[in-house]
């Protein structure tokens, strides 16, 4: 039985804190996992720029509110899900995640949870475990599933890795460049065309 795991930001969806940075203006949380492979850091980062502006979840839920998932990604779970079984692996929040899941026919998601205060200020995050993307497809392959993987940051190389079969897909050139053992899908149709050549049911 084979199983899909993917990336959910930049592969399926915008960057939520790019678009928080393009509503506010603070230019700083334009950085995402593309930018700095540390997540704690990056965090932690984006958290206290939060604090300083006296901003928090209600913005970022009003910025998400305003976004789509990705030209052709719905229709690209519809075939995933046609053929295998589906897992979006991310290192985005429940609290953030609801509009999308719904925009994309409520794929399983597994991602992590923010601590808020009552009006609304993110006061800290709690990852479900450390690089949860690899130990999730760790623990997938030994219930016999083949893992097909793909994703687009620093933070999905090691599920890459760990998966059967990993693809980078729509990646940064320096992301590319560091890790050329991984083939590379810049279209829904072509990350299609890398997962037939490895699936024995095409």
């Amino acid at each position: 039985m084979e199983l899909v795991c993917l990336d959910l930001e930049g592969v399926l969806i915008p960057e939520i804190w790019i678009g928080v940075a393009e509503k506010t203006g603070i230019e700083a949380l334009r950085a995402t996992t593309r930018d700095i492979p540390d997540y704690d850091q990056l965090m932690r980062q984006r958290l206290k720029i939060l604090d300083e502006n006296g901003l928090g979840l209600p913005l970022i839920r009003e910025v998400i509110d305003g976004l789509e998932p990705l030209d052709g990604a719905a229709a690209f779970l519809d075939w995933l899900r046609a053929n295998f079984q589906l897992v979006i692996l991310s290192d985005t929040f429940y609290d953030f995640a609801e509009p999308f899941m719904r925009k994309l026919g409520w794929p399983t998601l597994l991602c992590h949870r923010l601590e808020c205060a009552a009006d609304g200020r993110i006061t800290d995050y709690k990852l479900r475990m450390k690089d949860h993307k690899k130990e999730a497809v760790v623990a997938f392959k030994t219930l016999n599933y083949t893992v097909i993987a793909a994703g687009d940051s620093y933070n999905d190389t090691s599920m890459l890795g760990a998966a059967d079969h990993g693809f980078l897909f729509r990646a940064p050139d320096k992301v590319i460049a560091e890790f050329p053992q991984f083939s590379l899908a810049v279209t829904f149709d072509e990350l299609k065309d890398r997962i037939r050549e490895v699936s024995p049911r095409f």
